[in-house]
């Protein structure tokens, strides 16, 4: 005898019920390991690995433990500020850059103001430009025109292509310098940690080769440099104790070289400031937290400029994280002492 229609259905239904959680067991493992994979192996829209991990968020997050009285910096644009979001400075491939701009209004089409680019932080391989938007604003609001840079981290492009990255940035800057009342004899470029070494690099080396774009040639000198805790030397004891440390693997440098130092010295020795300072360098601000890895070669440094009879500054915040400048009461003792540096060798 045949089984009912209803009998029929009813299996149906049982064997759907076994197979369904089979079937949606391979989906929902794979939506967990994407949730829970580090965001340096996400990717974002458009089409490029993105690690997001340092963020005012987190950052803020980590220091509070040791520093419950924090808050994170906060700066309004002034009513006189402009500030343009999202223009492509140079493009590679199908890749386009961007820097967003802040700038006082001025009714005189003939005034030229001192500009100066800011390069964030976040280990050469994260972070964003949103990051240096306090200080650019902050610096807007006192009469400079800013720009907070986006450049390729290692996880999309190993050195020196960021380098090369915020050089193409000084040249699209002095190419639009009537556009934006820049006065293109007077940029400045102020970096924060591993941005704090880049900005240091890109000042010290103009017109070298190795970091030469055809949008940066002849274009890429710098009257002015600011340090935010950023090495200066990636070959120093201090330097490579942590950057060449055995158990990273590999390290934020190592990353961005592709390769530890023993692999690559050429690069760790080509990619330090110290290397390049001297008589035809930019006066330069550091402004340290008081962690002392984040100094390597600033003495250095600092006696090679005086030497050559050039101005340099220290500012150190004693008893801070590595990222004060996120952070009050950091901020804005910094950002004071960031303009007045400006004011006086920018002249």
């Amino acid at each position: 005898m045949s089984k009912p229609i209803y009998s029929h259905r009813v299996e149906a239904v049982l064997r759907w019920k076994q197979v369904l959680p089979r079937l949606a067991l391979p989906v929902i493992s794979l939506m967990l390991v994407l949730l829970l994979l580090p965001s340096a192996v996400r990717s974002s829209a458009p089409g490029y690995p993105v690690d997001d991990s340092f963020n005012v968020d987190a950052a803020f997050a980590k220091a509070r433990k040791a520093y419950a009285d924090i808050t994170i910096a906060h700066v309004a644009p002034a009513a006189g500020t402009v500030v343009e979001r999202g223009l492509v400075y140079r493009q590679v491939g199908e890749r386009r850059l961007h820097l967003d701009l802040f700038r006082p209004q001025s009714s005189a089409p003939d005034i030229r103001r001192p500009v100066v680019l800011l390069v964030h932080g976040g280990g050469w391989r994260s972070g964003n430009r949103t990051l240096q938007e306090p200080m650019a604003t902050f610096l807007a609001n006192r009469g400079f025109v800013t720009a907070t840079v986006e450049y390729r981290l290692s996880l999309e492009a190993r050195y020196p292509a960021g380098v090369q990255d915020v050089k193409a940035a000084l040249g699209w800057l002095r190419d639009r310098a009537a556009e934006f009342g820049i006065d293109p004899q007077r940029i400045a470029i102020l970096g924060a940690s591993s941005g704090a070494q880049l900005a240091t690099l890109v000042g010290v080396t103009p017109g070298l080769e190795v970091f030469a774009t055809s949008a940066s040639a002849g274009k890429d000198s710098i009257q002015a440099i600011v340090n935010l805790d950023g090495v200066v030397s990636f070959t120093t004891p201090m330097a490579l104790k942590h950057e060449n440390a055995p158990h990273k693997n590999p390290s934020a440098a190592g990353a961005w070289f592709g390769g530890r130092y023993q692999d690559v010295p050429e690069l760790w020795h080509q990619a330090s400031p110290l290397e390049y300072v001297g008589a035809d360098s930019p006066p330069t601000l550091f402004i340290n937290s008081s962690q002392p890895r984040f100094h390597a070669g600033r003495d250095a440094y600092i006696a090679r400029l005086t030497a050559a009879g050039i101005a340099s500054d220290v500012m150190t915040h004693d008893d801070s994280p590595h990222p004060y400048w996120l952070f009050e009461p950091w901020f804005t003792p910094s950002a004071k002492k960031v303009a007045d540096f400006l004011q006086q060798n920018m002249k």
